[in-house]
């Protein structure tokens, strides 16, 4: 379907895609407990009904999307990073970089809904999108890359830390509701520490860990 893609990226956008797909024939009820839906007062409790939170929604959850324009835009950055990441990176850790992404995007998420009483659920890739955008940011930090609205060329570090203040200031205020700034940021978090766990940096290395790197990752500067 698209050749030039790697294997990983090519997978999970025609994932997503299909995914969709299936909440657009079969409605969003149908698909309801794929969603992540928060902990309520009761706690967590693998026997309740329909719309209460599962171990397995921190991963089903980012594969869902609210509209055409939430998929549009997430894939497009899937498109964008991923592929750089996973010619870099290989397969594996690729694969394992993403879904860990997810996951800690979702767990963050969690956390803080529980914190704040939420009962509304969450869905989509921008937790794993945001890894990637971390991860860009560190392996190809001098590397230009373009806004697209409004279309302003600068370097992927400081495009990284750009949004990444966005997220943190909209995730406080509130300016932007109905969006779930701190499972991007949760995202950007666990990319952070699996990539420095990778190259046994503190806090997972010693003294010396910041000189130690795995043999099949490139860091490219």
């Amino acid at each position: 379907m698209f050749p030039r893609l790697p294997t990983v990226t090519q997978a999970l956008l025609i994932a997503n895609v299909v995914m969709f797909l299936l909440q657009w024939m079969l409605g969003d009820t149908t698909l309801a407990p794929l969603m992540l839906w928060p902990v309520g007062e009761e706690g967590f409790d693998p026997f309740s009904p329909t719309q209460s939170f599962q171990i397995w929604q921190l991963l089903t959850y980012g594969f869902l999307h609210g509209s055409f324009s939430h998929l549009f835009f997430n894939m497009l950055a899937l498109f964008m990073f991923g592929a750089a990441l996973e010619q870099t990176w290989g397969e594996k850790r690729f694969l394992t970089y993403y879904l860990v992404c997810v996951v800690g995007a979702g767990l963050f998420q969690v956390l803080v809904g529980w914190l704040i009483g939420s009962s509304v659920p969450v869905l989509g890739a921008s937790g794993g999108v945001f890894g990637l955008l971390l991860a860009y940011g560190m392996l190809f930090p001098n590397q230009q890359v373009m806004l697209l609205f409004p279309p302003i060329p600068m370097k992927a570090r400081t495009f990284v830390i750009v949004f990444g203040a966005i997220e943190l200031l909209m995730g406080f205020t509130g300016w932007q509701p109905g969006v779930a700034h701190f499972a991007h940021l949760g995202g950007m978090l666990f990319g952070w520490l699996l990539i420095r766990y990778w190259r046994g940096q503190p806090p997972f290395g010693g003294r010396g860990g910041g000189k130690r790197k795995p043999p099949h990752v490139r860091i490219v500067r």
